[in-house]
């Protein structure tokens, strides 16, 4: 049952960086003006780690019970039709705030935020979604046997942000995520 374990720290950790980026959202409503590179980092991470990573686990973890249970069907492939379109939404937000660190495009700030705050929505009640719904219905069906399956299976990925070992390219969100949870704490 280590992958369960693992994917709810996921989880955990993507909801900090969630809850993060919501807090951001709420400052540039309020005047002061945001840190676009780390929104960027943020996206980043949330989109790039989970469509490369979080992602392709869970749904082979969903097609390993494929079958079973009418009802974990229908949860696994409402899943998995998030995790298309989150990749879909995630793409999205990351062009236009890379477009605005580099000027290349014109996009309303407004509207921009008003994106990055739909994001947090969505990947939230995904995240929930997952937790509250998709979870315990596979829990219910499966058999320590599975689980060992599983875990043997499917191998954990090197996280590049919250692993052992910070990648370079999220030194900075690292940072800020740290000062992020002293100002909070």
């Amino acid at each position: 049952m280590a992958i369960m374990t693992e994917l709810h720290q996921e989880h955990v950790n993507l909801k900090r960086l969630l809850d993060m980026l919501d807090r951001k959202v709420e400052k540039f409503r309020n005047g002061t003006h945001p840190n676009f590179q780390l929104m960027s980092d943020v996206v980043s991470y949330v989109g790039g780690y989970a469509d490369t990573h979080h992602h392709p686990r869970e749904d082979r973890m969903f097609h390993y019970f494929a079958g079973r249970d009418a009802e974990v069907d229908k949860l696994t492939a409402e899943c998995e039709r998030d995790h298309e379109a989150l990749k879909h939404l995630s793409s999205q937000l990351k062009d236009s705030i890379e477009g605005v660190l580099h000027d290349a495009a014109v996009v309303e700030l407004d509207k921009l935020v008003d994106h990055l705050a739909r994001f947090v929505q969505r990947e939230n009640e995904h995240l929930n979604f997952e937790e509250e719904k998709v979870f315990p219905a596979l829990d219910a069906v499966a058999t320590q046997a599975d689980w060992q399956a599983l875990d043997a299976e499917i191998p954990s990925p090197s996280d590049p942000l919250f692993g052992l070992k910070q990648s370079e390219e999220y030194r900075d969100l690292y940072q800020a995520l740290a000062e992020d949870d002293r100002d909070e704490g």
